[in-house]
């Protein structure tokens, strides 16, 4: 019996690869959406610690450099947060862009199994009529000796 040899293998060998490359890529980018959310997680605590921290200074005392400080940090913190929510929304962005890609890649890899599964669906058809043939000559052969 011969042996399969799907001749675009080296074709879907790379789609392989280039389908583990977008999916290390993907999970990475998954990671610095993680990770940004985390950091504005942070942000809000802090600022929500600044804002507490504000109404303490007004009850307790009336120092007002301590609550224009405090003030301060209010709003800068307010200004972080909400560039951390741009930046969010950007990793979002690019993690979306990278999902698509990775089923693009992934639709190009089942499509060359599919052919490969084609190819040898009608390798095995060849080789089981090769083989067919060859019972038929030999029978025939084998009857013809006889008489």
């Amino acid at each position: 019996m011969a042996k399969f040899r799907y001749r675009m293998q080296n074709i879907l060998e790379l789609k392989q690869k280039l389908e583990e490359q977008a999916k290390m890529r993907y999970a990475e980018q998954i990671r610095q959406v993680h990770e940004a959310e985390e950091k504005g997680r942070v942000l809000v605590e802090r600022q929500e610690h600044y804002r507490q921290q504000g109404i303490a200074l007004r009850l307790d005392s009336l120092s007002l450099l301590d609550i224009r400080e405090n003030e301060q940090n209010v709003r800068a913190i307010r200004d972080m947060v909400k560039e951390q929510e741009k930046v969010i929304r950007r990793e979002k962005a690019e993690l979306e862009r990278r999902r698509a890609g990775l089923e693009n890649i992934m639709k190009e890899r089942k499509a060359q199994e599919k052919l490969k599964e084609h190819a040898f669906e009608r390798f095995r058809q060849e080789e089981n009529a090769a083989e067919s043939k060859q019972i038929d000559e030999l029978t025939s052969y084998v009857y013809g000796n006889r008489t």
